[in-house]
């Protein structure tokens, strides 16, 4: 099974790992699980009383004129009631609370996992599909947990116990009553099948409409740039919706089917029971008040087939989340500290690169090949060359997002696969092009990557790098709530708050990834006057595409098809002619960009 969905035409039936996972989660809930099944069994037993108790009103109260006797059964039924309706309220709000518990911690664990998997990971796979995992599938394994596990029980106990009251009252017409019992399973199998296709189909439109909504979100701005609205308008219509459509209408044709057809047969098992027994009535063979035992009994035969032919969707469902969830909880993740991984101590900043190469994928295709290179603490260092060349590859590695295949990158001579990812990462910045400010205020945003700094400390760092002076002009200043990705700021105001972000954390290694060339010119002067801020002290890689950042650098490293062809300062490179003189000059040309 791919880890994107389970196919339409998966055999998905019963799952032995899926199953006793599941009951893996209800161990801690024992006790509730067990106090459920005795309301379960005080319900099934009052039910099955009922028609008994009315039936001996007829009989020894209403036939005789004996009214008091029907006023004792009155009473007694009413208590028959209280006794069931506790019984279900009970087994209800118990189950239901266990499976909240349940769900609560399945999307706990499935968030917890998520947030470390690879970077490999989330290339291959989409957002709204993780979010129809962690939503929808979860979901659908409450119905399962909270209604279904005792449901079945007490679907299948008041089957066996109406037929054993029924056949210690009258043989024959149980006999009667059970005949079509097995023209119902045969058509319970033929729907058995068409409806596991039906559901798992339209559990896969759910999660391909979840898809198509988080990327045409996402890249609303692209969308219109384009003026793709009417297209993407139409193929979601028409396409992705209108499948959705046809999947739901094709589960419920196949509930419209069969449900009616389980009452036709049961009318025709009641009717059966009324001319035989009415026959036995008129000759005295039966009473009045046991034939009508029988005919409730039958209706409380059937009820819980129906029930039982609906939970089988349930289960079916379940089976198919289930699988789609724990497939998604193994899904390996790939860089995990080493088993011996050491806290990094306070670093200085020495990078070191020896011989590293590393592919992306398994066709060896490398991205970088025998890259070796020193960056003394402090040191501010550009990338540069085409796209492609291995620039955020080096970063990648450097924060451990990847693991070289060959190699090693140290940070003061640690080497960064034998130090825990946690005590790495804390001391780094990364200042992104595309900065992602979260939902919540200005302070929260730049307060993320140090949590327990002070109210004071944030506006520091704000003013350090010139952000202070437009978030004082924000409707709430500091507490202004930010919108989720930053909409309401323009793309410099965002940038400064990153600055002042990864200011605060102060890390001793910082990196910029493009991080100015989206600002527009009138922002460029505070923008470089804020990175001057950060950069100092600090060790810092930068792929910029802007002329300032990089002349500026201590040392610049040309990459060119994986490989390091060329370093030195901007007058070093540009005397030597060769790969980045060529870079600047377009640049020049071009009206200051130096790479692609």
């Amino acid at each position: 099974m791919g880890m994107a969905g389970i196919s339409v035409e998966d055999p998905i039936s019963f799952d032995g790992n899926v199953t006793r996972r599941l009951l893996g989660y209800l161990r801690p809930y024992w006790g509730r699980t067990l106090l459920a099944f005795l309301c379960m069994l005080i319900a099934v037993l009052s039910n099955l009383a009922g028609p008994v108790v009315i039936g001996r009103a007829i009989d020894d109260g209403i036939r005789l004129g004996d009214m008091g006797t029907v006023l004792l059964y009155v009473i007694i039924y009413l208590l028959i009631l209280v006794f069931s309706m506790i019984g279900l309220v009970g087994m209800f709000n118990i189950m239901a609370s266990v499976g909240q518990g349940i769900i609560t911690q399945l999307r706990n664990e499935l968030f917890e996992h998520i947030q470390h998997l690879s970077a490999t990971f989330f290339a291959s796979y989409e957002t709204g599909r993780l979010i129809s995992r962690v939503i929808n599938d979860v979901n659908v394994l409450r119905e399962m947990i909270s209604f279904a596990i005792v449901g079945v029980a007490r679907d299948i106990l008041t089957l066996v116990g109406t037929v054993v009251v029924m056949l210690t009252i009258n043989v024959h017409l149980t006999v009667v009553a059970l005949v079509v019992i097995p023209i119902m399973l045969i058509i319970a199998n033929f729907w058995r099948i068409y409806a596991r296709k039906a559901y798992v189909h339209q559990r896969t439109t759910v999660a391909d409409v979840n898809a198509e909504l988080a990327e045409s979100f996402n890249g609303v701005r692209v969308v219109q740039a384009y003026a793709r609205q009417a297209f993407n308008s139409v193929r979601f219509s028409d396409k992705i919706n209108r499948a959705n459509l046809d999947a739901g209408m094709q589960t419920a044709l196949v509930a419209a089917l069969f449900f009616p057809t389980i009452e036709m047969i049961a009318g025709i098992a009641v009717g059966a029971l009324i001319w035989l027994g009415g026959r036995l009535v008129l000759d005295e063979a039966l009473t009045a008040g046991t034939l009508v035992i029988f005919v409730l009994y039958i209706e409380q035969f059937f009820f819980p087939i129906r029930m039982l032919a609906q939970r089988y969707n349930t289960f079916q469902a379940t089976m198919a989340a289930g699988q789609k969830i724990f497939t998604l909880l193994d899904t390996p993740i790939e860089i995990q500290d080493a088993p011996d991984a050491i806290e990094m101590p306070p670093i200085q900043g020495h990078v070191r690169l020896e011989q590293v190469n590393f592919s992306y994928d398994d066709q060896g295709v490398k991205v970088l090949e025998g890259a070796t290179l020193d960056v003394p603490a402090g040191t501010t260092v550009a990338l540069v060359g085409h796209t492609g060349a291995g620039k955020s590859t080096i970063i990648n590695l450097l924060m451990r997002f990847y693991d070289v295949g060959q190699g090693r990158v140290l940070i003061d001579g640690f080497d960064v696969r034998q130090v825990t990812q946690d005590s790495l990462r804390r001391q780094m910045g990364v200042v992104l092009q595309q900065t992602f400010l979260f939902s919540g205020s200005v302070m929260d945003n730049i307060r993320y990557g140090r949590l327990d700094a002070t109210d004071e400390q944030v506006i520091e760092a704000a003013k350090a790098v010139g952000a202070h002076e437009f978030v004082m002009e924000l409707a709430d200043g500091y507490q202004t709530h930010v919108q989720e990705g930053g909409a309401m700021l323009s793309v410099g105001q965002r940038q400064l708050l990153a600055f002042a972000r990864a200011l605060l954390a102060d890390p001793r290694i910082l990196i910029l990834d493009e991080a100015t060339s989206s600002v527009d010119t009138r922002s460029e002067k505070i923008v470089q006057e804020g990175l001057a801020r950060l950069l100092q002290g600090r060790t810092a890689f930068v792929i910029a595409h802007r002329l300032s950042t990089i002349v500026n650098a201590d040392q610049i490293i040309v990459l060119d098809h994986g490989r390091l062809v060329e370093r030195g300062t901007h007058e070093e490179l540009l005397a030597l002619k060769g790969i980045y003189y060529g870079l600047y000059t377009m640049a020049y040309a071009g009206g200051g960009l130096v790479a692609q």
